[in-house]
């Protein structure tokens, strides 16, 4: 088998950048007067999910930081449906994976499984929340809104403060009950188990993150809770246009160094893959990728290999890393179970790379359309086969790093991961 050479390219993107996380969130919090409506002791719940969000716990911390200064006593909730194992213990081991811990953020994280009804929607669905947050005083959502891994939201509403409120601070007795509805359940009825919460839960306001494409904050604001269902439609446009992508559509191989959840809540995200793989849902026309293959999995997963399933193949390596009761627990709850499926598992990338060069069907394996990414937040560097080069050098946001170079492998025949430091 001869590979083709790679090269090294870095896409430029543009966006906004908050320089000042501290300062922007004590500018945000007190432009809704916030200060004036807190009283002394106050015990107000602060949402944490399981994404990995640019500055997240600089985030928490600033909020926490605000709050205390005007008297508040403020704590930490953690609000991710199902993830973490749906344990209590599991949740607190997922914000500590993402650097949000109590002596950083200087608050305590208090977590529990433990939820209440508090009504519900006009369809009917029971609404619960986490019965620490309605214990305390006030809750702020915190959350970063982009566009969903899952579905098109013809309201625009998919992964914000919104799904923050409903599955979220439902738990897993909330999780599981909207997603037994599959797309539908997610799309269209979270809103409106979102809309009961913001109804009838004391929400002091909304913390609303925007990533630009090098993964930095692009955006924080702070949302009077009334606003927060128009206000998260307006981010999720902004959002969608700072979004980086592949630089070309069509492809043979997809060389995905790491999956997982802290790069999506999919492991890899559909939107930069162009596949979905859920019953019922039509594929993204674009972009064309003949064979992904994943060739590991984050620590920060702990063993959640959610995604692999829209892989075509995979490692040892990866496959060996997973906890099937934490993953399992996952894809069953959200009941997307494509998405958990194991691909073929190979030896190593090299043995990985050489099966699906040998399906290219009629192209040379030194002639395949390759890129190879480290993950699929991460798309500034990235590198293409020498096939790739005339096409990727015609675009403007395309400069070039390095000189074609072979490919090459340890001793176990997994690529060098570090090939991506700049």
């Amino acid at each position: 088998m001869i590979f083709p050479k790679l090269i090294k390219v870095r896409q430029k993107f543009m966006g906004p950048v908050v320089e000042d996380v501290e300062k922007k969130v004590f500018e945000q919090l007190m432009l809704l007067g916030i200060q004036e409506r807190i009283t002394p002791g106050m015990r107000i719940a602060i949402t944490a999910g399981s994404r990995g969000i640019a500055n997240i716990p600089l985030i928490i911390r600033s909020v926490v930081r605000a709050l205390k200064k005007w008297g508040a006593d403020p704590f930490i909730i953690p609000t991710m449906g199902s993830h973490g194992g749906a344990t209590a213990e599991g949740q607190i081991d997922v914000l500590h994976s993402l650097g949000i811990t109590e002596k950083f953020c200087e608050a305590s994280i208090v977590s529990s499984m433990e939820v209440s009804q508090i009504g519900e929607t006009p369809q009917g669905m029971p609404v619960y929340v986490d019965k620490n947050a309605l214990e305390a005083d006030a809750v702020l959502l915190v959350g970063r809104v982009k566009v969903h891994t899952d579905f098109k939201s013809p309201i625009g509403i998919e992964s914000g403060l919104m799904k923050m409120a409903a599955i979220g601070m439902g738990k897993h007795k909330q999780a599981l009950l909207i997603h037994t509805y599959g797309v539908h359940g997610i799309r269209d009825i979270m809103p409106e188990v979102a809309r009961v919460v913001l109804k009838n839960v004391n929400i002091l306001c909304g913390v609303a993150i925007v990533e630009n494409a090098f993964e930095q904050t692009a955006i924080i604001e702070a949302i009077p809770t009334e606003n927060i269902p128009y206000r998260e439609r307006e981010l999720l446009e902004v959002s969608a246009s700072l979004m980086p992508k592949l630089p070309v559509d069509d492809l043979d191989v997809l060389i995905v160094d790491e999956i997982g959840k802290n790069y999506s809540g999919t492991g890899m995200d559909t939107n930069i893959i162009g596949r979905i793989r859920i019953l019922g849902t039509e594929e993204p026309k674009g972009p064309r990728i003949k064979y992904v293959i994943a060739s590991d999995l984050s620590e920060e997963s702990h063993g959640n290999a959610l995604g692999i399933g829209l892989a075509d193949l995979t490692t040892t390596r990866l496959f060996n890393k997973i906890d099937f009761h934490i993953m399992n627990e996952n894809v069953v709850t959200s009941t997307f179970l494509h998405r958990a499926m194991i691909p073929i598992v190979m030896e190593s990338d090299k043995e990985a790379l050489s099966a699906a060069l040998r399906a290219t069907w009629g192209v040379a394996s030194n002639q395949a359309r390759i890129i190879r990414i480290p993950n699929t937040l991460q798309l500034e560097y990235l590198y293409v086969s020498e096939v790739l080069l005339p096409e990727v050098m015609q675009l403007t946001h395309i400069e070039l790093v390095d000189e074609p170079t072979e490919i090459t492998f340890d001793g176990q025949g997994y690529f060098y991961k570090s090939v991506f430091a700049h």
